[in-house]
């Protein structure tokens, strides 16, 4: 069961997109490693394409910030610190409020359910694939009724790579967390509370922590968490 949104599925998608959200999908969840090479013939014969449309995913790939491409060596996966963790966070934390502030006059009584009900998903998730489904999904009901795909493409693109350090954070040791900035948000919401809404969605998806996580051989290390 594929568990994230971040390239969604359009009802009738190129071999190309197939191939581009199937890589997506394993890069954000880490089953590819950063630094990993992207070879094409081996990505060619799983999916039974040719070498176009392969070239073409990478590309895709490559404008999501995913992968990168080296001169003679073809791609690979890029690489993430915590500068880019703060620059993502930071660009999330302006573009999501401002999507929600458009996005606020077209929000029905209806999404506000849908969200507590995917809220409470989240809450109850037993591990970090099952939540950030969870979480995206909460994001882009509260968001997407601000009717700029522009806008909506690129918080798509910052919320992946937001996905990538969770699931870097959190891929062992995983602990169920109850989510109040998305109840104060639906609730704000409800009541007309716009800025109040903006601003703890902005607080909430630009906050960035320290964790200690365990390792393989039971050592700690620190590591940096977000939100959602």
């Amino acid at each position: 069961m594929n568990y994230l949104y971040f390239m969604k599925k359009a009802p009738e998608e190129t071999q190309s997109t197939r191939i581009a959200r199937n890589l997506a999908d394993r890069i954000i969840s880490g089953q590819i490693p950063p630094g990993a090479r992207l070879r094409q013939d081996h990505i060619a014969a799983e999916f039974g394409a040719s070498h176009v449309p392969v070239r073409e995913a990478f590309r895709e790939l490559q404008t999501q910030g995913l992968a990168e491409s080296e001169p003679r060596r073809g791609f690979r996966v890029t690489e993430f610190d915590v500068a880019e963790l703060r620059e993502v966070a930071e660009m999330r934390s302006s573009l999501e409020s401002l999507a929600l502030r458009h996005a606020t006059p077209n929000i029905t009584r209806v999404i506000l359910q849908e969200a507590e009900e995917v809220t409470r998903h989240g809450d109850s998730a037993s591990n970090v694939r099952d939540w950030e489904a969870a979480n995206r999904h909460f994001h882009r009901l509260i968001l997407a009724p601000c009717r700029m795909p522009r806008l909506l493409r690129t918080i798509d693109d910052l919320q992946a790579a937001s996905a990538r350090f969770l699931f870097a954070a959190w891929q062992r040791n995983w602990e169920a967390r109850t989510d109040h900035d998305h109840r104060t948000i639906i609730e704000a919401l409800r009541n007309g509370q716009t800025d109040l809404a903006c601003a703890t969605l902005a607080r909430h998806v630009g906050w960035i922590g320290k964790r200690k996580a365990s390792v393989k051989n039971a050592d700690l290390r620190e590591t940096y968490e977000i939100s959602g």
